[in-house]
């Protein structure tokens, strides 16, 4: 099994790579049609959500840098 990869592309997609299927919240997994890779709707303008279809074009900015989240709280 290849490990999943989650790439915020700027001013886009999300882009997942790798072995992952997607579900709705009712735990209904989506037909990927057999993709490794595919985009994911981060600007909220896409007509085929969950999927990017490319609508954040000219409409959406956004470019995010790496950081460290703080440690897990643990009770």
């Amino acid at each position: 099994m290849s490990k999943t990869k989650l790439t915020i592309n700027r001013n886009g997609s999300i882009k997942i790579e790798g072995d992952f299927e997607i579900t709705d919240s009712q735990g209904n997994v989506f037909g990927l049609g057999g993709r490794t890779a595919l985009g994911l709707c981060r600007c909220g303008e896409s007509k085929n959500k969950p999927f990017c279809d490319g609508s954040h074009r000219n409409n959406f900015e956004h470019e995010c840098e790496a950081f460290d989240l703080p440690p897990m709280k643990t009770n």
